[in-house]
């Protein structure tokens, strides 16, 4: 590679703005690298491969006689990540219609995702004036003729989307399966093998105070007063540890982020980690399209006995746990506390904690902020009896409810408010992607067809080609006709139960709340400190409507 193209990388990478002459095509270069090389010294750095990237569109759009206007780079992002930040600017950036090429080494590392083919290469590059070209797949906007040859590499570099989600659940699943740590950072108390890839070892400096927890846990400190203890004695949280080791771990943006807190104990006193166990598999990806997780069921996480070597000794553990569960105090009811997860402290944002006053001082419940316990300063704390919050919360109901609502019109306007209609929801949405993906595989089949009638492929190309259309399009009508199925049954339970009166007699000036109507009608409530002189707690609520 020589010289020249290197140079021009640097000085457009310093200016976006201007051009060397109006009277050229000034062209926006992508690149984009989805796995973190090793050639990097830091974090910082472009990665090799992004530097070869950028070398070769940057030459090539010299010999094309344009002028770059800015490169654009995401490094260590997938082509389905749609919140890579240099991808989202180049995009704003087109809108603005601040130049007139994009060029990219192939169509997938702009997107690997079928609808943002159609969206932006398709649909908004066109209006936008905007011409798209990669130059090794040798997809470009300005050939109608390789329209198709540019939806079938959307539809070829969404099954590998698809494919590689499937393929590396299977390696994971087989990792987790036979106790090798797959996780991108070790426990707190353990660092990764650098010897034995999926082996943890144990931290000497971080398990220090692992144990130091678990001793004072043991010698009958409760779990906020450890937290305090380790703040006063400025040992960093786990998430503050990892960031001064070096490792790339995000810090979570909110206020006392640094401090060790009530739930860090808590769960690090019940993580069998400690005594040499694999647990891995606690949350699950919602879909290979995002990044978004969800908690699985304790029966589906990988366990696996005797992996590594334990931080915390059998007898100790053990009678930990023995004292969690002698601690553990049931609620009355034998549900979740009524605003559970749902009150926070609108000083520091500290979801707030459950107590109770002792028998003699009547046993009420009351909420309390514990930041104000785990270190100096750390909050000044709200505190409120849930029976008062509970007051307050009905009168707000009653009241919105006298200002806004019409009951009969509600029962003729509103539609049936259950799990049924979540359901519904759910399934109707899936429908709409998978009927989608339907049409555009039948779509393809037509269009190849009439390619072999003109005698632009041979039969064997249709046949190769037409074959996976024809799999995955049998698929997923399996898979609509399952959809339709369950609507009907839903339709049917939705026609039986349909208790529209009821449901806002209940929502609409209730006596007292229940968990469901908070779930239903709360998001969170922001709850301040008692005023000076007065009974009068400042509270915000924030509803689900």
């Amino acid at each position: 590679m020589t010289a020249g193209p290197v140079y021009g990388i640097t000085d457009a990478k310093k200016d976006c703005s201007v051009s060397k002459s109006d009277s050229k095509k000034k062209v926006a270069v992508y690149c984009r690298l989805s796995e973190e090389d090793r050639n990097k010294q830091v974090s910082t750095d472009d990665s090799g491969s992004i530097r070869n990237q950028k070398a070769m569109l940057v030459q090539y759009a010299v010999e094309q006689g344009w002028d770059i206007y800015c490169i654009y780079s995401d490094d260590d992002y997938t082509g389905a990540d749609r919140s890579r930040p240099e991808f989202n600017r180049l995009l704003q950036d087109a809108k603005a219609r601040k130049f007139d090429i994009i060029l990219c080494k192939t169509q997938s590392r702009f997107t690997r995702e079928l609808e943002l083919v159609e969206k932006f290469i398709h649909g908004l590059f066109p209006l936008w004036g905007i011409r798209f070209i990669s130059i090794v797949d040798n997809a470009d906007t300005a050939n109608k003729g390789n329209k198709k040859s540019r939806q079938i590499n959307g539809l070829v570099n969404e099954w590998y989307l698809e494919d590689m989600s499937d393929n590396i659940r299977s390696v994971l699943k087989n990792r987790r399966e036979n106790g090798l740590h797959i996780g991108a950072f070790a426990l707190y108390g353990y660092k990764k093998d650098p010897e034995q890839k999926g082996h943890l070892i144990i931290d000497e400096e971080a398990a220090a105070v692992v144990r130091e927890v678990f001793s004072l846990f043991s010698q009958g400190y409760g779990k906020t007063a450890i937290a305090r203890m380790l703040n006063d004695k400025g040992i960093p949280n786990p998430t503050e540890y990892k960031r001064l080791k070096g490792l790339r771990y995000k810090q979570p943006k909110e206020r006392n982020s640094t401090l060790w807190k009530y739930f860090s104990i808590s769960d690090m006193l019940v993580n069998e980690i400690y005594i040499g166990n694999m647990v891995q598999g606690k949350y699950g990806s919602v879909s290979y399209k995002t990044k978004q997780n969800k908690p699985r069921p304790k029966s589906e996480w990988y366990i696996v006995e005797g992996t590594h070597e334990p931080i915390i000794d059998r007898e100790l553990w053990d009678r930990v746990q023995k004292m969690i569960k002698e601690r553990t105090k049931p609620m009355d009811t034998g549900a979740v506390g009524l605003f559970a997860r749902k009150a926070r402290c609108a000083n520091c944002g500290y979801v707030m904690r459950s107590s109770k006053s002792a028998p003699q001082r009547g046993g009420k419940h009351y909420l309390h902020c514990a930041n104000r316990y785990i270190a100096k300063d750390a909050c000044e704390g709200a505190f409120i009896s849930v029976d008062r919050l509970e007051r307050l919360v009905i009168a707000e109901i009653n009241r919105l409810s006298a200002e806004y609502l019409d009951k009969d019109e509600l029962v003729k306007n509103i539609e049936p408010c259950s799990s049924f209609l979540i359901q519904k929801n759910c399934i109707l949405s899936e429908l709409q992607v998978y009927r989608k993906k339907t049409e555009e595989y039948a779509k393809g089949i037509r269009e190849l067809y009439m390619d072999k009638v003109k005698g632009l492929i041979c039969e064997h190309d249709f046949a190769e080609l037409s074959k996976d259309f024809t799999t995955q399009k049998a698929r997923l009508e399996r898979v609509v006709a399952n959809g339709e199925k369950q609507l009907a049954e839903i339709d049917g339970k939705i026609a039986v139960g349909d208790n529209r009166r009821e449901l806002i007699e209940q929502y609409t000036n209730p006596e007292h709340l229940d968990r469901e109507i908070v779930e239903a009608l709360i998001d969170y409530i922001s709850i301040g400190k008692r005023i000076p002189g007065k009974r009068d707690v400042p509270i915000e609520i924030h509803w689900n409507f």
